[in-house]
């Protein structure tokens, strides 16, 4: 396998069978993961990110229009994508059985409503989501590793992770150590990430970057091949924590990179942006980006999701319209 950086003309079509989730990736990529300078000296070859170019692209496929038939497909497809959220400390076990409950019947109006693809709740609340969607294909993820900031010693965030796995979690969202990573210190971050990845065992692991703090676009691209390196099963734009979260530029560099790590290595890697998505109109564009950029095989929930829990509400009145021709009244969805 090569492990020299890949150039920007990588082909996605020239890209081997996806390798199933849970394979382990960084034995592959032991020779640049050897040492700290040779880790540095991979991420820091990987190509410069064309910022203009990168942000033309994105806002030129956000004016993309679609047939009403394509929208309907389309919202139902975001619907399925959705890992339906609450990290509050005032969460409670009602709240989360509530929130369980419209997951697995986002419409109760009308059963042909997709379920979202999980639930995602704090280690503490795990048993409580997982008795919530018991008997259905909707997931139990949940957030750690110190969530948000990713403050604690590793053996803190591995006790974290151990504690949703063994209460049930489906799915873990880590945390990278932000500070670790702009300090260079990338090798810290792989092997955290690699420690995590073990301790979830058959859960799947999402990699948070926090994009709104790594500053660059250079910065992002680092951090997606770094996480995919280490195992991660998904790449994660943000927390929605801080200010700025999702953007299609930001996602559309990540999609390009799960692309690139695909035609190197045959695996496959999910994408999941959180953060700021807030109506049908914005979750089609991100899908759009999908499509163009990754391509039809990242467009089903096992492979992208959304971080973002208000855009149900919207998707669903937007649904309903489609449906009947009219807008429901402000009582149509829950409040969340």
């Amino acid at each position: 396998m090569r492990t020299t950086p890949p150039t920007e003309t990588d082909e996605a079509a020239a890209a081997p069978p996806p390798t199933p989730a849970g394979r382990a990736v960084p034995g592959a990529f032991a020779d640049v993961t050897a040492s700290a300078s040779t880790l540095r000296r991979f991420l820091h070859g990987l190509p410069g990110v064309d910022a203009v170019g990168l942000e033309a692209r994105a806002a030129a496929l956000g004016t993309r229009s679609i047939k009403a038939s394509a929208k309907a497909y389309a919202i139902d497809l975001a619907i399925s994508m959705i890992d339906l959220t609450t990290l509050e400390g005032a969460d409670t076990a009602g709240k989360v059985r509530a929130l369980g409950a419209k997951a697995v019947h986002p419409d109760p109006t009308d059963r042909t409503t997709p379920r979202t693809a999980a639930v995602c709740v704090y280690p503490d609340m795990v048993a409580t989501a997982k008795q919530a969607v018991a008997g259905t294909d909707v997931k139990v993820a949940s957030v750690a590793t110190a969530f948000p900031a990713g403050r604690a010693p590793l053996e803190v965030k591995l006790a974290d992770v151990r504690e949703a796995v063994a209460a049930g979690a489906d799915e873990i969202d880590m945390v990278i150590d932000r500070g670790a990573f702009l300090s260079g210190d990338y090798l810290k971050v792989f092997e955290e990430i690699v420690a995590v990845k073990e301790a979830c065992r058959r859960a799947r692991l999402k990699v948070i970057f926090e994009t709104g703090e790594l500053s660059t676009y250079d910065n992002i691209r680092r951090a997606s091949w770094l996480g995919m390196m280490a195992g991660a099963d998904f790449i994660k734009t943000s927390t929605g924590k801080v200010g700025v979260n999702a953007t299609p530029a930001n996602t559309l560099l990540m999609l390009e990179a799960v692309r690139d790590f695909r035609a190197q290595t045959g695996v496959q890697v999910g994408v999941k942006p959180a953060g700021g998505i807030r109506t049908s109109k914005d979750a089609v564009k991100f899908l759009v980006l999908v499509n163009e950029t990754a391509g039809a095989d990242w467009l089903d929930n096992h492979w992208f999701r959304f971080g973002a829990s208000s855009l149900l509400n919207d998707l669903l009145m937007q649904r309903q319209k489609l449906a009947t021709g009219r807008y429901s009244g402000p009582d149509y969805v829950t409040v969340d």
